[in-house]
């Protein structure tokens, strides 16, 4: 029986890190880049704010201790965007607009890809509460 060890843990959780924020990158290259660190990554929205006056958050790829987070705010506002998605990708669900990998393979990332993409393109529409 093999176990990871912490290096291998943390290579593993840098290429998804890697692959998530160039992914997030490309698919929201009109939005504000709020954090670039080598363990998070956040875009907001360049026009809209939120109820304090701050850019409107809309995405984030964060390394934590257990797995890389994908944080994707347009599911939350707009729900009916998760009505096609796969159950693989569902599976890696936290919440109602986390995504949770240790690893992700091609199939999820397209997926998540055209999810960010159509995400990003309908919450610039989405009407806020204040």
């Amino acid at each position: 029986m093999t176990t990871k060890t912490s290096t291998d843990k943390a290579k593993a959780f840098g290429d998804t890190f890697t692959a998530l924020r160039t992914m997030l990158q490309k698919a929201g290259r009109s939005l504000l880049v709020t954090a670039d660190t080598p363990t998070d990554f956040q875009v907001a929205s360049k026009t809209r704010v939120d109820r304090i006056g701050r850019p409107l958050f809309v995405a984030a790829v964060q390394i934590k201790k257990s797995y890389v987070s994908f944080h994707l705010m347009p599911v939350y506002a707009i729900p009916a965007l998760l009505d096609g998605v796969s159950p693989q990708l569902r599976k890696r669900m936290q919440g109602k607009a986390c995504f949770n990998f240790t690893t992700i393979d091609a199939a999820q990332l397209k997926e998540l890809s055209a999810l960010t993409r159509t995400g990003i393109e309908k919450f610039k529409k989405v009407e806020v509460p204040w």
